[in-house]
């Protein structure tokens, strides 16, 4: 059965109140206040659908609504959608050409963190929306459970949702702290913890670097063991302090040419080292 919603009124003015609302909730004041998160575009619509995240509102045009059939099916309640211009989402959005949708979900409904992770991926002060969300692709494929976070960008931007493909929706994170001080304190704090739990707690190093560390290959830790990967900010690298806490040492090699990787290229073989393991020991 197709599913109209030709009965709702159209939003045409870009002076509706609608408007203002989808613009604050590209901010962190908007999000808090109406506890809701914005998802631009159908394909992180679609991400959230998959974990039975349900949304309070669907903002679309006429096309995207008559052209989605399917992916309307999932969601209970066809009150909750409100037919808009194009004009109306351009005005409302940070995408540069929407694609005709934009949806509201409860922050509530955000995937929720998990007692006693196995793999954690510790990032300080990551400041590229572009990198966080790499980042949460990546730790997601390699089956990571969470993800501390020690300032930087806000997971809920755009570019970040954007960059992840949706991956935000699906793995648990934390915000340590409200300041750069106190954030690098409590990650302190909490992976001193962790190497009580035995932890091993992960570091990376440059290759030329001078330390009167143990560095190893990252591909001569066993990464099937309870650890947290910790990476650095890309400008400055993982605080002092923070590196301080790291029971071991790993370095990518590569031409002296370069001074030094991106952060998300990096952490590519890092994180998913514990997936070649399993898949070499499988074909074996």
């Amino acid at each position: 059965m197709k599913i109209n919603n030709s009965d709702s009124p159209l939003i045409s003015s870009r002076r509706n109140p609608l408007v203002r609302k989808l613009r604050s909730l590209s901010k962190k004041e908007g999000r808090h206040e109406h506890s809701s998160i914005l998802l631009e575009g159908t394909h992180l619509l679609e991400e959230a659908l998959k974990t039975n995240f349900l949304p309070d509102e669907i903002i679309a045009t006429a096309d995207w609504f008559d052209n989605h059939q399917e992916v309307l099916k999932k969601i209970a309640s066809t009150s909750l959608f409100t037919r808009v211009t194009q004009n109306v989402l351009e005005a409302s959005l940070s995408t540069v050409t929407p694609d005709g949708v934009a949806t509201i979900f409860p922050i509530s409904g955000l995937p929720k963190l998990v007692k006693n992770p196995k793999h954690i991926l510790a990032l300080d002060r990551i400041q590229d929306p572009g990198n966080l969300g790499n980042l949460f692709r990546s730790a997601l494929a390699a089956e990571y459970e969470v993800i501390w976070l020690v300032s930087g960008a806000d997971p809920l931007n755009q570019k970040v949702l954007r960059s992840s493909a949706g991956s935000v929706l699906h793995l648990p994170y934390e915000r340590i702290g409200d300041s750069n001080s106190s954030s690098i304190e409590m990650l302190v704090s909490k992976l001193n913890i962790a190497i009580q739990n035995n932890y091993q707690v992960i570091g990376t190093i440059l290759p030329n670097k001078q330390t009167d560390k143990e560095v190893k290959p990252y591909w001569d830790l066993d990464w099937d063991l309870p650890s947290v990967l910790v990476l650095g900010n890309e400008g400055s690298g993982v605080h002092p302090s923070i590196e301080a806490c790291c029971t071991d040492f790993v370095t990518l090699p590569h031409s002296s040419m370069v001074d030094s990787l991106n952060v998300a290229s990096s952490a590519v073989p890092l994180l998913l080292e514990r997936q070649r393991v399993k898949m070499v020991k499988g074909i074996q």
